[in-house]
């Protein structure tokens, strides 16, 4: 890094030592807080302003490289770079650090940022965002967002982006608030200004996408399947038009989360949505291609795996899963399947996929979670696929520090070892809170593991002694 201006980080590289621009907004979130920790570093010295004006979720003094600041981690892959975990647990499990209640019905995961925690659930008959502390759970504010008629609860996880924390509710209520206080800055929703629609009756659970200056969501509706806005305002960048209709899944937004991709040499957005897969031009909202084939008419969940110029997909009842290349040439785009995996061979029916070093790792079958390691490429199963592992149903997966982290319906937590060369179990222990399906996606951050369930808060201390 040679410099910083103008939201343009100066690089040098390393291979042949040429000088090049790269938009701060296209970097990972640790690598965003590197660039403001050196700007403010450079201002610093220099007896200047300390102030980088760079708008990334650096601006808060207690954020961490190793901070979990929205769904599925820094960089939506469900991965955490962080080192120095447990390799192995004890039979009851790693140490329990500390564990809440009060926290409201819902399924709804947590985010970590800045030393707070921030999650969702309904209390009372309303939805609320809210903020906790790391070191003891304990609520640091909570803010109502809006009518919580349905009994589930919150779906979705939030986003922290710098002094704000972004929302969706399971009815559509979108909130930008201060993440210092929970003071409500802005709000849509997404039937009253979009004329959204989920694809079945679950209710919204998506977690809003920050990128840049934009933050991108799924409203779901015709002329508006996805939308960008303004993230500091609210106003209006642009839509999406994805006209109803098609030959499989249903119309309207998925339960999925979006996705960044520079596939094809074009900067797109990638989203599973109720008529299947679509890419969607990240300048202008511009629907460059779809993908049904993938799609079920119940609901369509996972979030997708992006690489290179490649869109890995899958779903459960009985769909499926497919390799897409998105060609670039000319100004436009092309989906090309590479090829397509029927459900008796991986189908991952909620609870996600990670990809490590060409290996995809995640739970195989309708309302199962046998552990499974695909090569992405080509397709072929490495290992799994018929065995359950310890816990049983549907498993939410996260990686960090060269392990699966396996959470089961059933309230079982499994540490499987994320190797090609064989499955290996590394520890499991039964969750002391389990009321009622054990859903919402694992979170690693600072050493520590939190897990939700509907009222409860569980912190587990997963460092290596």
């Amino acid at each position: 890094m040679l410099g910083y201006q103008d939201k343009q980080v100066l690089l040098r590289r390393s291979d042949d030592g040429r000088e090049i621009s790269v938009p701060l907004s296209a970097l990972s979130y640790r690598d965003r807080l590197y660039v403001s920790s050196q700007v403010r570093l450079s201002k610093s010295e220099a007896g200047t302003d300390a102030d980088d004006e760079s708008g990334t979720p650096a601006a808060s003094p207690a954020a961490s490289a190793f901070d979990w600041p929205r769904w599925r981690g820094p960089n939506l892959d469900g991965v955490s770079s962080e080192k120095g975990l447990l390799a192995s647990w004890p039979s009851g499990g790693p140490p329990l650090a500390w564990q809440v209640e009060g926290l409201g019905t819902g399924f709804a995961s947590v985010s970590v940022a800045g030393g707070k925690i921030y999650t969702m659930g309904r209390q009372d008959g309303m939805e609320h965002l809210m903020a906790l502390s790391v070191a003891d759970g304990s609520k640091v504010w909570s803010t109502p967002i809006g009518p919580g008629r349905t009994e589930r609860g919150s779906n979705g996880t939030p986003t922290v982006d710098g002094e704000h924390v972004y929302a969706i509710s399971i009815e559509g209520d979108l909130v930008c608030a201060r993440a210092d206080n929970g003071q409500p800055v802005w709000s849509k929703n997404f039937a009253r200004d979009f004329g959204g629609r989920m694809m079945s009756g679950w209710g919204y659970s998506e977690s809003p996408l920050i990128d840049g200056p934009l933050l991108v969501c799924t409203p779901g509706g015709p002329n508006a399947v996805l939308a960008a806005m303004d993230k500091r305002s609210g106003k209006v960048a642009w839509t999406t038009a994805m006209p109803y209709g098609g030959s499989h899944g249903q119309d309207g937004a998925g339960y999925s989360s979006i996705v960044i991709s520079q596939a094809g040499g074009v900067k797109q957005y990638v989203q599973l949505v109720g008529r299947g897969l679509i890419g969607v031009q990240a300048t202008n909202g511009q629907l460059l291609w779809r993908y049904d084939r993938i799609a079920n008419g119940t609901a369509n969940i996972p979030t997708p795996v992006v690489f290179n110029d490649y869109v890995f997909c899958s779903t459960g009842y009985g769909t499926g899963s497919a390799l897409l290349r998105i060609v670039g040439g000319g100004g436009r785009v092309q989906v090309q399947e590479q090829y397509f995996l029927p459900a008796d061979r991986l189908q991952n029916h909620h609870g996600g996929m990670v990809l490590i070093d060409g290996h995809l790792y995640c739970g195989h079958g309708h309302n199962n979670g046998f552990p499974v390691c695909v090569d992405v490429r080509s397709g072929r199963l490495v290992w799994g696929g018929d065995e359950r592992g310890p816990g049983s149903g549907s498993a939410a997966v996260a990686y960090a520090d060269g392990q699966l982290y396996f959470r089961y319906q059933n309230g079982t937590m499994a540490l499987i070892q994320a190797t090609p060369q064989r499955y290996q179990l590394n520890g499991s222990f039964r969750l002391p809170s389990v009321l009622a399906e054990s859903w919402p996606q694992p979170v690693l951050a600072n050493g520590r593991m939190y897990l939700r369930d509907q009222q409860v808060l569980m912190c587990y201390d997963v460092r290596a002694r």
